[in-house]
């Protein structure tokens, strides 16, 4: 089979496509043949190696997360061969390859009718945006203000705010097309993060403030995310897509706000049951088309490095696919 690794840290033409064994099956997991993989924007910055900073360090030779979406290949000594031939989608540690091997407890049978795309957001990018949402105790008639919301999990997050109750959804992105999009998948406000004024744009929107803060960009972003808040405010941080690794402003904090950290991983570890319920949760506002997920780009698996400047260029609007 084929796999892309990189054998040392820089841009995308370290990622070299390679031949492998197909991988064998341990205890408590499958082997899935892949039909498509989910691109995300972390690997970008494990691939860079310690020059990301130190959360994104990884050994050599460097691995690729993705969503994978196929069908169960072969099943592990302890798992039900019953799941061989079904068509499921997981969060895969080696993703980018014709076979990638997944954990049998978290994955996530797609149903009939449901396209690739939709299905790569199924065990992971719906989880998360969902799982940032609940975090931050959202209640129906609250502000939200979403950064990075033109991504593959913030437009899902832009979506489920609404859905959950949001009285009023404010979304940063960095170009015109971004926000048009952004408005599209529910935004009630659009605000280019790239204008010196952007605070103040949400200001004028929300003039007492915002109740919610979704962040995956750290850094000043999140410094200013939270003087935004609201008293009673809460802002929930899942990325640091900025590299930005300064201090917390606690004194901001004393005013009655509350800064979160959320991982999947985390949660999964916290408390696997209600985040198994999450997936289906997931999986059922997406058969229902209460949620929707848009594909920029589908690239070929030997186009790996394609698939990476699109997302280091951050001109994509929601998820960018690898077809093995």
């Amino acid at each position: 089979m084929r796999r892309v690794r990189f054998h040392a840290y820089g841009g995308p033409e370290v990622l070299e496509i390679e031949e492998a064994e197909v991988p064998t099956p341990g205890p408590g997991q499958v082997v899935i043949r892949a039909e498509a993989i989910g691109a995300n924007f972390v690997d970008t910055k494990i691939r860079q190696g310690p020059s990301s900073g130190a959360i994104f360090t990884r050994p050599l030779p460097g691995k690729l997360t993705g969503d994978v979406v196929g069908t169960v290949h072969a099943a592990g000594p302890d798992v039900d061969d019953g799941l061989i031939g079904r068509r499921v989608a997981a969060l895969a540690e080696d993703a980018f390859a014709d076979y990638a091997i997944a954990d049998a407890d978290w994955l996530a049978a797609v149903p009939e009718g449901i396209d690739d795309g939709a299905a790569s957001m199924l065990p992971m990018g719906g989880p998360v945006a969902l799982g940032v949402l609940r975090a931050a105790r959202l209640t129906p008639g609250e502000t939200v203000l979403v950064h990075a919301a033109a991504g593959g999990i913030g437009h899902l997050a832009v979506q489920l705010a609404k859905l959950l109750g949001a009285g009023m959804v404010i979304a940063t992105a960095g170009s015109t097309a971004k926000l048009d999009f952004v408005r599209e998948q529910g935004a009630d406000i659009a605000v280019n993060h790239r204008d010196e004024d952007w605070g103040e744009q949400v200001r004028k929107a929300a003039p007492d403030g915002v109740d919610i803060v979704l962040d995956s960009v750290g850094g000043t972003v999140l410094r200013q995310g939270i003087d935004l808040l609201a008293p009673c405010g809460r802002a929930v941080m899942y990325g640091v897509s900025s590299s930005e690794f300064d201090e917390v402003p606690v004194t901001s904090l004393f005013r009655l706000k509350t800064l979160t950290g959320f991982s999947l991983l985390a949660w999964r570890a916290a408390d696997p049951q209600r985040a198994r319920q999450d997936i289906t949760e997931i999986t059922e506002y997406t058969v229902a088309g209460r949620l929707s997920t848009a594909v920029h780009a589908r690239f070929p698996l030997s186009d790996a490095a394609k698939a990476h400047r699109l997302l280091e260029g951050r001109t994509n609007l929601g998820r960018v696919l690898l077809l093995p």
